[in-house]
Order: structure tokens, then sequence, then C-alpha cells
């Protein structure tokens, strides 16, 4: 398996090579269509905002090939910005256009008093479907690193594969066919997120 990892210019490329790397995993930075040549695998990460990351996506020639790759369900984890832009449009970017691989939208955390946003640290997860294949090895209620202060409400309520809660209850993670999408960082969460990638490299 080769596995690409999308990069738009903001992404947090390092530590998710970093994490490949660490797993003995082939990896490759795609920058544009020519790039997925050999590639069987694809990891969006994401930092930065929606609207940023669609424009930028769309001036590499990238958005028909995502379409196309998740609608033939090839292999693809998609991590933070790259979970949200799967959905049709985000508050935090009202004129940008997601990829719409999935009907929904993207919201953002409600202004409640005590409620800090953006939501930062450690939380752990609530899974739909404790044997599925993603979070073998995890135990029942894992724990991963979030930053972020948008998250997708997912039409499709079968799409939700984990939930968490900060002031309110989230899908902090999707699973669809060969498709597996967080809103968590699993580069950024140790042993817990190098074990998901392993899984997702694994073949889900």
């Amino acid at each position: 398996m080769s596995t690409g990892v999308i990069d738009y210019g903001a992404g947090n490329l390092r530590s998710v090579c970093n994490t490949l790397d660490s797993l003995g995993a082939a990896h490759r930075l795609v920058r544009n269509p020519a790039d997925l040549e050999g590639v069987t695998a694809l990891i969006f990460p994401g930092v930065g905002a929606f609207g940023d990351c669609t424009r930028q996506l769309a001036a590499q020639g990238l958005v028909a090939t995502l379409r196309e790759w998740i609608g033939a369900d090839k292999p693809f984890l998609g991590i933070c910005i790259g979970f949200q832009v799967l959905f049709e449009s985000s508050e935090e970017s009202p004129a940008a256009e997601g990829l719409a691989a999935f009907p929904g939208r993207v919201v953002r955390f409600p202004a409640e008093p005590g409620l800090k946003v953006p939501h930062m640290g450690w939380n752990h997860l609530e899974l739909a479907d404790p044997s599925d294949p993603a979070w073998a090895g995890l135990g029942a209620a894992p724990y991963f690193y979030f930053v972020h202060s948008y998250f997708p409400q997912p039409d499709d309520a079968d799409l939700v594969a984990a939930t968490s809660h900060h002031g309110v209850r989230f899908a902090a993670a999707i699973r669809r066919g060969r498709l597996l999408a967080t809103q968590f960082h699993p580069e950024k969460s140790q042993a817990a997120g190098a074990r998901l990638i392993a899984n997702f490299l694994g073949g889900l």
C-alpha cells in the first residue's frame, strides 16, 4: 500500500507523516491529480478554515479527483478540516462549497456561558459500534485529541461512527465503506492515534 497525504498548503503534514514513518508505511505528498499515480490510500489531514481549504483544493485541481476517489470507495481518512469538507457547507465560510460527498453542514459550537471555544484537548468517544475494525485495540471509550470550533452535522445519522461531548453532543467520526473521517487528530493522539491509523492502513 502506498499512502497519499493531501497537501493543500495548510495541513498538519509533519505529524501525519511522522506517524506513517513510525508505522513503516510508504507515503508521498499529493498536491495535484498526477501525484495520485500508484497511491492506494489517501489521508486528508486538516488545519485551517473551511473556505480557504476548499478554494485551495479547487486551485490545485483536486475537487473532482477527491469526489471520484470517495465515490469509488477507495480508502480515505479525513482528519479535522479533512472531515468537515466532506459535507456541503459550513457556517465558518457560508459562501464556500464543500466536496458534498455527504449531505449535511458544518456548524459552530453554541455560544454558551462557560463553554470554551475552540474545544481543545483530550476527550473520549462514544462508539456506535465498538466491534468496527476502525476501533480495534482501542477499548470501549478511547481518548483522542481535539482542536476545533466547528463540527459537521450529517443528515444521515447512520454515518456517525462515534460521538463526543463538549457542551453539546457532536459527531466525532463517520464511517462509510472504506472511508473514515474524524474531527479529532489521531496524529496528535499518541498511541491511540497511531493505532487508529494502523487500523485504517490495515483495511477497513
